[in-house]
């Protein structure tokens, strides 16, 4: 059990940007800056009292790890031969993890809500510790396991004894072809320290090193740049301001060029090498291994989108006419279409517009998603020292927890939906779901939230009170599927590129990655736009290329979740039923299988395809709006 990739799964989104305090009824507290925690009403913070009534209920139980559990773990160590002891261990497993994780939860959310309490801090940082503990003490179980002939495992499997552990088990088979000598996983394992190299050196070189220019602002201040800034500014109506952050930001960049490709380089490097080493075919193979993902998956994901480019060169040509420009440029792409328009939407609204738009998901999710609004799962607004952003989290032996620093926005209430999607898929799957069943795959994390957040903005467009609400609507729902999909399907494309290229014994030098993301520039987005010399170093500053195959799990998400949604609003056979069974699916079985019963194939192209002819319709629809209003012919 990976701690990373356990908190991957559990805090599902992270938004990064500093929200301000909410609702009319504290503005005047707002203005004086963060209030206290203490001049908040209760009704609108998070009770974690329903985890832990004090400090002390926690460390009983820390106490209990340290001193009962990790001891006894220790008992079942080179004795899993016998069917009994393999039975106990791994129960006993989920027990000690349960456990864990509800100290873990409950102490770092305590941090959050004040990250100046030093108390909570350090209840996180030994929580930190304690869970490192038990992976260690833990670790023995699957080389254990793995080291006994595949007839043994397929034994348990059919036994109904290890009926909650039949995935858990066929799981750990398929990882045997892939599983090396005791010694061979133990140099393996001595080396992830060396492998992380080129993720830390890029880190230090984009966070320490970098030098980012000030510039002249909209208003001919001068500001300072910074990628916290970034694509803030280049929402910018200024052209001119929004040209200088552009190259701004990549020139600094582009000054690094060397040092960023021979550190790219030798990432792939890295992940061709785990792939040799534990007999893969390719790079992208491992990474899907690990989820069971076909590769056409990925493969039809990329086939899809270059299919489907028509409509992202219309959206293109739209931002050419709206905007008056002679051509489009990467800067020009983040400047929304319909400016000066806002819309204050206070919790209380937020919520009656969510019970509203979500109807289509039936009475049973309503009735929930109304149980969450009112039990105080959520903590909503800013206070002195709170974690900044927001995500859904929570432990299987919890109700689900939502921080928010709800400021009175649409966004802020697509954000709220966003996460009450995260909250009630780890509700329904935590109560259908045995423990060792109910974390939900990478693949599958963001299909509810994304459904939730898209059939808010749908029913937001449809029932708009003037073409302008409808018009900032659209170009929300829009902007959404192009980075979304489009985006990171580029990413994705490229990062296929330069594994193949690393695997068929090339390197990646500077000016091979930037002619490659230059031409993918241009095929993405079409004749109207033009690539700039320093646009093609755009590949310099994205983290996600040290993340090995990640980010294509966005768009099939999305894809996903709005296949989903299409099936609800046609009213097709079980529609309903059958997304509150994918909720309450978690990991028990592989995720496109869970996709498959359904009723999405993740294998066709036709959820893309579908998603991005909506894309298409949707430019359509805002292309006709700005006509009617006398701005564009």
């Amino acid at each position: 059990m990976n701690m990373n990739k356990k908190l991957l799964s559990l805090i599902y989104c992270l938004i990064g940007s500093f929200l301000i305090l909410g609702t009319i009824h504290f503005n005047a507290l707002a203005a004086e800056g963060p209030v206290s925690r203490g001049q908040i009403e209760e009704k609108y913070q998070w009770n974690l009292g329903d985890i832990y009534s004090n400090q002390k209920e926690w460390e009983i139980d820390f106490a209990k790890i340290q001193n009962e559990y990790l001891p006894k773990m220790e008992e079942f160590r080179d004795k899993l031969s016998q069917a009994e002891n393999v039975l106990a261990c791994l129960q006993f497993n989920d027990e000690l993890f349960r456990l864990i994780e509800k100290l873990y939860v409950y102490a770092y959310m305590k941090a959050d809500e004040n990250q100046d309490d030093s108390v909570a801090s350090e209840m996180s940082s030994r929580a930190e510790t304690l869970y490192s503990q038990a992976a260690a003490t833990v670790s023995f179980i699957r080389p254990e396991l793995l080291s006994q002939p595949e007839s043994v495992l397929k034994g348990y499997m059919e036994d109904p004894a290890f009926s909650d552990y039949r995935h858990t088990l066929d799981a750990l088979l398929k990882l045997k072809p892939h599983t090396l000598s005791k010694p061979e996983e133990e140099l393996l394992a001595k080396a992830s320290d060396m492998a992380s190299a080129p993720s830390v050196i890029f880190d230090k070189v984009t966070e320490a090193d970098m030098i980012f220019p000030k510039v002249l602002d909209d208003k001919g201040k001068e500001v300072q740049l910074s990628e916290g800034v970034f694509y803030r500014y280049l929402q910018s109506p200024d052209r001119e301001f929004r040209k200088r952050v552009y190259e701004g930001i990549l020139n600094s960049y582009d000054k690094s060029k060397n040092t960023l490709a021979a550190t790219l380089n030798s990432e792939v490097k890295k992940n061709w090498f785990y792939s040799q080493a534990r007999k893969y075919d390719s790079s992208l193979e491992a990474s899907l291994f690990s989820e069971n993902i076909p590769r056409e998956v990925y493969d039809n994901l990329i086939q899809a989108v270059n299919n489907n480019l028509s409509y992202l060169h219309q959206y293109v040509q739209l931002r050419k006419k709206v905007f008056q420009l002679d051509q489009v440029q990467i800067f020009d792409m983040y400047v929304p279409l319909v400016a000066d328009y806002t819309l204050t939407v206070s919790y209380e609204k937020a919520q009656q517009k969510l019970l509203e738009g979500l109807k289509p998901l039936g009475p049973e999710y309503l009735d929930m998603l109304k149980k969450g609004f009112e039990n105080r799962w959520i903590d909503v607004y800013e206070t002195e020292n709170k974690a900044t952003g927001g995500y859904s989290w929570g432990a299987y032996d919890t109700h689900p927890y939502i921080l928010m620093n709800y400021d009175n926005t649409a966004d802020s209430m697509l954000t709220l939906a966003h996460e009450m999607g995260h909250a009630l898929n780890s509700h329904y799957t935590n109560s259908s779901q045995k423990y060792v069943n109910s974390q939900t795959p990478i693949f599958t994390a963001e299909v509810a939230s994304t459904m939730n957040e898209n059939l808010m903005l749908e029913y937001l467009i449809k029932n708009a009170k003037n073409d302008d609400e409808k018009l900032y609507f659209l170009d929300k729902l829009i902007e959404n599927i192009r980075g979304t999909v489009y985006t990171q399907v580029m990413y994705s494309e490229f990062e296929q590129i330069i594994h193949e290229r690393i695997e068929k014994g090339e390197a990646l030098s500077y000016k091979y990655l930037s002619d490659a993301w230059k031409e993918l520039l241009g095929k993405y987005y079409g004749p109207d736009f033009i690539v700039e010399e320093l646009a093609s170093r755009g590949w310099s500053r994205i983290p996600h290329f040290y993340m090995n195959f990640y980010v294509f799990k966005y768009a099939t998400s999305l894809a996903a979740s709005n296949e989903l949604l299409n099936n609800i609003l046609t009213d097709q056979p079980d529609a309903i039923d059958k997304y509150l069974s994918f909720l309450k699916a978690g990991s028990s079985d592989y995720p496109v299988e869970i996709l498959k019963a359904a009723g999405v194939d993740m294998i066709s192209t036709q959820p893309v395809d579908h998603l991005l002819k909506k894309f298409g319709d949707l430019v359509k629809d805002m292309e006709e709006t700005f006509k009617k209003k006398g701005i564009i012919e």
